[in-house]
């Protein structure tokens, strides 16, 4: 599939604009984008449903445009975002659907070729045992899984999915972008508007970041999903990491930037700063830590969290160097908030001395933000806090 220059307008406000995106045998690509972003309107442009007022779709060099309705559908399959049903169909009937651009009085609706394609639907769909049940008495989760099935009965080239996971449960979620992950590595092509950031990076092969009609950004997840971008396209904070399962990007929703401009210096020891991080980012504080070892379990956390740190080698004390460059953190911080147990482990104590507001803490996550609120409240007083 190749989508170029496409400019859509609709009800005189222009939707899409200039977006041009290529799909090859084998790939999977991801759109993300915030709500309005124009994904939708661009997954029924790629199918045809709308007429861009310029620009192209080809399917192995047909214009979809220019093709007859039924002649379109035997290169797209579409699965829509909506699992609605007004009539009492059986759900073998609805994915039967999928062989109508086929059928015509020369191929009656039961041929042999259909009937393959429906039955291996149903079953790779996990639908067999629903196949005679009305489709308006099977859950939400089932009739979006309904849909796909009619998608993959379409026997297309190329595949759109409109939101496929949308109120389906993890477990479900996973098992529909398997599915479609097989179908692609069988050589089909998809594109799938995938609200999920984190799923649209582990399955897709590349990302297309729309915002405001636009193309914001396009490659590889490990290159697209990134703070920069995640702010620029979103206008949202974000810590971006590594999933340690998967090996492909997560993100964690943080507070929105600016709310926010106290600096927080926290400092470690081992695996004391970790339960501490992730409250103070998503408060939005502005937080650094260390001094860390480098590779540990603080230093990871702080990674994952994209907050700068000061490391140390392992097995090793704290250097003059090191020593330095923490404690011109801990001078720049409006407080220091230092783990219960690891007051006196290297420099920690040398450090505490230098802060002008220091928090020593151990309790859950609401204790640390109300002791760090409190920190700063004294020190907005002149007073030099020390809360225990």
């Amino acid at each position: 599939m190749d989508a170029r220059d496409l400019t859509v307008s609709l009800g005189g406000t222009e939707i899409l604009d200039g977006v041009s995106l290529a799909v090859e045998s084998g790939e999977l690509v991801g759109l993300v984008g915030p709500n309005g972003a124009g994904k939708t309107t661009l997954l029924r442009t790629l199918a045809g449903y709308l007429t861009p007022d310029s620009g192209s779709v080809r399917v192995d060099g047909d214009d979809v445009h220019a093709l007859a309705s039924k002649a379109a559908s035997r290169r797209v399959a579409v699965v829509p975002q909506s699992s609605a049903f007004s009539f009492d169909f059986a759900v073998r009937d609805v994915v039967a659907m999928g062989r109508h651009p086929y059928r015509s009085r020369l191929r009656p609706a039961d041929d042999a070729d259909g009937a393959t394609h429906v039955e291996d639907a149903l079953e790779r769909c996990e639908l067999t045992d629903l196949a005679e049940r009305p489709v308006t008495a099977v859950s939400g989760g089932e009739r979006r899984r309904v849909l796909l099935a009619r998608a993959l009965a379409q026997d297309t080239p190329v595949t759109l999915l409109d939101e496929p996971t949308a109120g389906l449960d993890v477990n479900h979620q996973v098992r529909t972008l398997d599915l479609v992950r097989d179908l692609i590595d069988e050589g089909r092509r998809a594109v799938a508007a995938i609200h999920d950031l984190a799923l649209a990076a582990r399955y897709c092969d590349r990302l297309v970041v729309l915002s405001g009609g636009r193309v914001h950004a396009a490659g590889p997840p490990a290159e697209v999903v990134t703070r920069d971008a995640l702010r620029d396209a979103f206008d949202a904070s974000a810590a971006v990491g590594t999933d340690p399962v998967t090996g492909t990007p997560s993100v964690t929703p943080l507070t929105h930037p600016g709310e926010r401009d106290a600096r927080v210096h926290v400092l470690g020891a081992g695996d004391a700063a970790v339960g501490l991080l992730d409250p103070l980012v998503v408060a939005g504080y502005r937080v650094t830590v260390g001094p860390v070892v480098d590779g540990g379990l603080d230093h990871e956390a702080a990674r994952r969290l994209d907050r700068p740190a000061v490391t140390t080698p392992p097995f090793g004390s704290v250097s003059d160097e090191a020593f330095e460059r923490a404690a011109a953190r801990v001078r720049e911080a409006d407080v220091v908030v230092v783990p219960e147990g690891a007051r006196e482990v290297g420099a920690n104590a040398r450090l505490a001395a230098l802060a002008d507001a220091t928090v020593v803490v151990s309790g859950d996550d609401a204790a640390l933000r109300e002791a760090v609120a409190d920190a700063l409240r004294g020190r907005e007083t002149g007073v030099r806090t020390r809360t225990e």
